[in-house]
């Protein structure tokens, strides 16, 4: 595969100098990286920063009869004698770890080709800092302008990044890959008789033209908060609860941890052992694709250099496997299924790339026009989730609805359930999935949670 040649060249060297010293096997990546963040509140500008970084890491297997033993190390300087300093101490660090017979690389299957993902854009490194401080600007003044009751905001914020990320190993494989990141976020202040409510919104993509209009951005943040005021308690009462695209995701973060190879392996997974098994309404299938074009969290491979695909995680409610990488795999006797996530001076782990909920036929407004009396949630406080019972409890904050329609604003209220009761409660999914990142979600509705209020 096609790599730059310093980054090839430092890489190889590594991993020469690591077998060389007697190392069973050996890998490393390089990982470049530079950005810039900027920050406007009304006209001014809070804060402007651009950085620049690369690190290489280089982990060590050193082999005998009861497994391997294993350890990393990373460095930003890239000279020879920085290289060869690291890979020794490497190799010293790993003799002195316990062997593990599940360590070491994966047994071949490397990434044979990189497709285009629709990962960067190189025009848009020339886009210049002030053009992107105005897009702030713009989002600012728009939510502003939407009422005068936006007396104030935490600030419209800016952000563009830029990767390039080299991994090689022992067993022959060698690749590269680029990618960006581009944000724009508005936070404003709404105030009325005293009383102050904030709320967000926020575009993100791979290329800076698939970014929202930073007008709409700063309109719809505007709107949110002027929602919010005069906000109050309800009583404590069990009814249904309707979770907005943007808090319906963080129930895939919960359930995310839920099907992670080490927390299954561990035995901290409520669903550890329940492959096969309805978890979950029918309406209910759970996707990860590290191959959706343009995707916030597509890669080609891996951080171990497995090809990234299509994993059903959930179909219509049953489970159907879980994430993997190759340490993982080989404690549940399974393979990995291309979810190694590391960065340069870290060990593999499991991690997501683009999880998503897929989406139902109705709309939102449907959803609340088919709901008697309930909670609409649009903000979640806190963390309360367990993964090995799955008990759930949060903050929250959103919009009380009596005879299908939002009635008033509803804040310092507490919702709780147990996510595997709720999965199966789960009784309308929207058509509003709402890419603000690698985790997606439709609006969602659960049958019946506990709402503790006054």
């Amino acid at each position: 595969m096609k790599t730059s040649l310093e980054a090839a060249s430092v890489i190889e060297r590594a991993l020469a100098h690591a077998r060389a010293l007697g190392a069973a096997a050996a890998d490393a990546m390089l990982v470049e990286s530079d950005g810039l963040e900027a920050r406007v509140r009304d006209r001014e500008i809070d804060f402007v920063t651009q950085a620049r970084e690369r690190t290489l890491g280089i982990r060590a297997f050193l082999g005998n009869g009861k497994g391997l033993r294993s350890a990393l190390t990373s460095t930003s300087d890239l000279a020879l004698a920085a290289v060869t300093r690291m890979v020794e101490e490497a190799i010293a660090l790993a003799r002195a770890t316990a062997p593990d017979p599940a360590a070491g690389l994966p047994e071949g299957g490397f990434t044979t080709e990189i497709p285009d993902l629709g990962l960067f854009d190189p025009a848009d490194r020339a886009v210049a800092l002030g053009a992107r401080i105005d897009c702030a600007r713009r989002a600012e003044a728009a939510a502003r302008a939407t009422d005068a009751r936006i007396t104030n905001s935490e600030g419209s914020q800016v952000g563009s990044h830029f990767h390039r990320v080299v991994y090689g190993n022992s067993a022959g494989f060698l690749g590269e890959y680029e990618s960006a990141s581009h944000s724009l976020f508005c936070e404003p202040i709404a105030c009325e008789k005293g009383a102050m409510q904030r709320d967000y919104w926020m575009t993100l993509h791979r290329r800076l033209g698939g970014l929202e209009d930073p007008v709409e951005v700063g309109r719809k943040a505007a709107g949110r908060a002027l929602r919010r005021l005069g906000a109050r308690r309800v009583p404590t009462c069990e009814v249904p609860v309707i979770f907005d695209p943007l808090t319906a995701r963080s129930l895939l973060s919960h359930l995310l941890a839920c099907v992670s190879g080490y927390a299954v392996y561990r035995q901290t997974s409520f669903l550890a052992g329940r492959i096969g098994e309805a978890i979950a309404s029918e309406r209910v299938t759970l996707v990860d694709d590290g191959r959706r074009p343009g995707g916030l969290g597509s890669r080609p491979f891996d951080g171990e250099g497995q090809p990234t695909r299509r994993n059903v995680l959930v179909e219509r409610g049953r489970l159907r496997g879980y994430l993997l990488d190759t340490y993982s795999g080989r404690k549940l006797g399974l393979a990995s299924t291309g979810n190694a996530s590391r960065g340069a001076s870290s060990a593999p782990s499991v991690g997501a790339t683009n999880l998503s909920l897929e989406p139902g036929a109705q709309s939102l407004e449907e959803i609340v026009a088919r709901t008697p009396r309930g909670l609409l949630v649009t903000e979640l406080i806190g963390q309360g989730f367990n993964p090995v019972t799955g008990d759930y409890s949060r903050g929250a904050a959103g919009l009380w609805i009596e005879g299908g329609e939002l009635a008033h604003p509803v804040e310092e209220v507490t919702i709780a359930g147990n996510l595997g009761e709720m999965l199966r409660a789960l009784d309308a999914v929207g058509s509003d999935l709402v890419w603000l990142g690698s985790i997606a979600s439709p609006s969602l509705r659960i049958a019946r949670m506990t709402v503790a209020g006054s």
